[in-house]
């Protein structure tokens, strides 16, 4: 698939990242500019940019409007453009690992809804919802598949389920509360699970315990996956990869795509940005795109502060004590 890795010219490949040397608790962080919301904008430079001297919001105001500005020429320009993307479908010979991915748990929990193909998506016209990313962890996880993989390793890197966890920490708050920290963005609480009999014998108990009641904490499949409206493909997750593989000369990548025709369907897979106004990213003239992240216009490189996700658990237990039991 020598047109995988078609070099971008000079003009597509956007402005250069900033040095190296960032502390653990700095970050590489692209955002693209012109896009809902400006508060929020606004509130990442006043509260997690590493910068000498004060914060010129006002100054920052006004690129951000400079780059919406940008964005309704392209309404004008490139109307249409993400309903132009190229889908190609899985060749025979990745067929067997798609169906190792299709058999893991991981898959089958995360995809059971909607129909799903695995197809060869153009990155640069995936419609985003996600307008910033980490560009150092991309260029790392880039260096990972080198720069000339074989299909089946571009295959793997897009979707792999063999992956190493982020680091995480536990911090006990109390004698009923937790607090669970990672700087991953994917860190996630599940759904409640019950357990019961030989779910519980290799737990080495210290009491007879006939039930248990666990809330799993870790991350998400993570795969390479986007949902299909019409003719338009949005990039649901794998921004990371997704920019690292641009950035590396990719043109398209290995994805999971989930095809919706109507709201409800779009309910059980898009995130919550997407589902606030969802006619902005598949019925608009021109949504944001995987492209712009690579636009001097539109990026900026900022080094920041990292972010740290916490889940609160906190155990409720209330026994009810003897009661009445009548028959009748």
């Amino acid at each position: 698939m020598k047109h995988i890795l078609e070099p971008l010219k000079a003009d597509q490949t956007g402005q250069e990242a900033p040095g190296t040397g960032l502390r653990p608790d700095e970050r590489e962080m692209v955002w693209i500019l012109g896009q809902p919301q400006l508060q929020d904008y606004l509130d990442f430079q006043t509260a997690k940019v590493i910068r000498e001297g004060d914060c010129d919001l006002r100054s920052h105001a006004a690129d951000w409007r400079e780059a919406n500005d940008i964005y309704y020429d392209l309404e004008q320009t490139e109307a249409g453009l993400a309903d132009t993307i190229e889908c190609r479908p899985l060749p025979e010979h990745l067929q067997g690992l798609a169906r190792e991915v299709e058999d893991h748990r991981w898959f089958k929990a995360s995809f059971a809804d909607l129909p799903y193909s695995f197809e060869l998506v153009e990155l640069d016209k995936l419609v985003i919802s996600q307008i910033q990313v980490e560009a150092g962890y991309s260029r790392r996880i880039a260096d990972e598949l080198g720069a000339n993989p074989s299909d089946e390793a571009l295959f793997r890197f897009c979707l792999s389920l063999n992956r190493q966890f982020p680091p995480y920490r536990v911090r006990r708050m109390s004698s009923s509360r937790f607090q669970f920290v990672s700087y991953s963005s994917d860190f996630r609480e599940h759904r409640p699970i019950l357990m019961q009999g030989a779910d519980l014998a290799a737990l080495a108990l210290d009491h007879p315990a006939t039930a248990m009641i666990g809330v799993p904490i870790g991350f998400g499949s993570n795969l390479l996956s986007g949902i299909r409206s019409n003719s338009r493909v949005l990039l649901q997750n794998g921004y990371h990869r997704a920019y690292a593989l641009r950035s590396a000369g990719f043109t398209h990548a290995w994805c999971v795509v989930e095809t919706v025709t109507r709201k409800d369907e779009l309910r059980l897979s898009a995130d919550e940005d997407v589902m606030t106004d969802p006619e902005f990213y598949f019925a608009s003239r021109r949504p944001p795109m995987l492209k712009d992240f690579f636009d001097p216009r539109l990026a900026r490189h900022f080094k920041a502060r990292r972010s740290e996700f916490v889940i609160d658990v906190e155990i409720t237990v209330r026994s009810s004590g003897a009661m009445d039991v009548t028959s009748g």
